[in-house]
């Protein structure tokens, strides 16, 4: 076997186990998320999950000692810490006090559609075929999820909207992060990313001190857990692969999310998936399998 395929091959195992991490700790979050909403607001969960995300980044960075990003790194920095760190995290807070949770996962999923569309168009990616279609059969997955988990049809407007803009910032933070990639190691970008986050959620500070004082032990607890393991972790390992593969193809692996929330919330909180939303996994899976085939490679 050529050595470049061999050299190449490990580094797709390793991004795409990256990348398995992420998506499983990012599904563990909205269960999380749903359980601190009860006792934090929108900005101040936010605020908490981003400083002690920042603590830990930091400690890491400081122990590894990789210095500053590079000054061509820190648009994307900025940005994607403005928009999918800091509004991001707000907004999707804000949006799952206002819709059921299969509402928001159905809205937020438009995401990697944007992604794909952003990175063909602004990353000069392309739009493989293979890539697309497996997005197209993940987005239905995704659409019958949210229905079969919808309340009746009885969600906010507002908090649709609020998915809808969340999704979108998403998509956004991740377009900018790629460029950054390319100059900074996956650590520092991860790192001040969290950092402006963190700073661009400090007027919440006030709100977040108040209620620490009156919620239980569970919810700050909740809130350390987002910190360090969906924000801290995930997002590390997001940068990792994301610096080895396409956005596109990146956003598409996100497509895994719905189905594991729907085992997570199944097993955690006892709410039984019905059929329709098994089949709506299943297709979450499909697609993702499909899009992440050799025919998706961009070369």
């Amino acid at each position: 076997m050529n050595p470049i395929t061999v050299v190449r091959s490990r580094v797709d195992r390793r991004a795409l186990a990256a990348a398995a991490v992420t998506v499983l700790l990012w599904a563990s979050a909205f269960v999380a998320i749903r359980s601190a909403t009860q006792d934090f607001g929108p900005g101040a969960l936010a605020l908490g999950r981003l400083f002690s995300g920042s603590v830990v980044l930091g400690v890491i960075w400081s122990v590894r000692r990789e210095g500053l990003p590079p000054r061509a790194a820190w648009p994307g920095i900025l940005a994607s810490g403005i928009l999918w760190f800091g509004l991001y995290m707000v907004v999707l807070n804000w949006g799952e006090q206002e819709v059921d949770a299969g509402t928001a996962a159905m809205v937020v999923n438009i995401g990697p559609m944007v992604i794909a569309l952003l990175g063909g168009l602004l990353l000069k990616e392309g739009f493989p075929p293979r890539l697309m279609a497996g997005m197209a059969v993940s987005f239905v997955g995704a659409v019958v999820v949210g229905v079969s988990m919808s309340d009746g049809g009885r969600s906010s407007i507002l908090g649709v909207l609020l998915c809808l803009v969340a999704a979108v910032t998403y998509a956004a933070g991740v377009v900018s992060q790629k460029p950054a990639l390319r100059h900074a190691s996956a650590l520092q970008v991860t790192t001040f990313g969290c950092f402006v986050g963190t700073t661009a959620c400090l007027p919440f500070a006030g709100q977040l001190v108040s209620q620490l004082g009156t919620a239980p032990l569970s919810a700050t607890l909740n809130v350390l857990y987002l910190g360090v393991f969906p924000t801290a972790l995930a997002f590390t390992t997001w940068a990792y692969a994301l610096a080895r593969t396409t956005a596109g193809k990146m956003g598409a692996t996100t497509y895994v999310v719905p189905a594991l929330v729907v085992l997570m919330s199944w097993v955690v909180l006892g709410e039984v998936p019905g059929r329709l939303t098994l089949l709506g996994g299943l297709l979450c899976l499909a697609g993702v399998a499909v899009s992440r085939g050799r025919g998706a490679t961009v070369r």
